[in-house]
């Protein structure tokens, strides 16, 4: 149940905003930023009021309106990429019953998905040079961002290879398991220093 706030709450909250932190800097806001107060709010509209920042919404909100000739000079497909029909490889991962099954079935997939995963990498990569913005890029940049989540669209494949590769192992090639000594006391025995020589009875005197 959405909780009412009182009319004393509602001018707190919608008139006086929380302050911004000491170290932030107050710039010119775009006429449409909306500030959010907490009644009704999301968690991240909420934290925008908190200190005085354009929520996500608020970010692509603006976008799209400055896209738009752009968007009418070079029309994109409104449609995603067709998904995969999973089926076939979904019903032979069910009746697969050995390491060398499972490994057929992954190996299939990701043969049929590496393309559009590639594809995707070479975009982002390209997207990350954008103005050669990747020249020294700071870590978290944009240009950063972009090269790491190329990255990790290849990588999803050299995981998914792995675990194949390491159920494969397992079964023709396991580690040999350690050997244990046969008789625990004669392994015990064997650890001590062995027994000084017998010297014979003292000399006379």
């Amino acid at each position: 149940m959405q909780q009412i706030a009182t009319p004393v709450q509602s001018a707190r909250n919608g008139l006086q905003p929380a302050p911004a932190p000491k170290d932030s800097c107050i710039i010119p806001r775009d006429p449409d930023f909306e500030l959010y107060d907490n009644v009704g709010r999301d968690a991240d509209q909420i934290q925008a009021a908190r200190y005085n920042l354009a929520t996500r919404g608020d970010l692509k909100r603006w976008a799209q309106r400055d896209a738009q000739p752009f968007r009418a000079a070079h029309p994109l497909p409104d449609q995603p990429w067709p998904a995969p029909d999973l089926t076939p490889y979904l019903d032979a991962l069910a009746a697969a019953r050995t390491p060398a099954e499972i490994d057929a079935v992954t190996d299939h997939v990701l043969d049929a998905a590496e393309p559009a995963l590639r594809a995707l990498s070479d975009y982002l990569v390209t997207a990350a040079r954008w103005k050669q913005e990747n020249r020294d890029a700071a870590k978290g940049s944009p240009s950063h961002l972009l090269m790491t989540a190329a990255s990790r669209a290849l990588s999803a494949l050299a995981l998914a290879d792995e675990a194949g590769l390491q159920r494969l192992r397992a079964e023709y090639d396991p580690a040999p398991a350690p050997t244990a000594p046969a008789d625990a006391s004669r392994g015990a025995t064997a650890s001590l220093p062995p027994a000084p020589p017998s010297t014979g009875p003292g000399p006379r005197r």
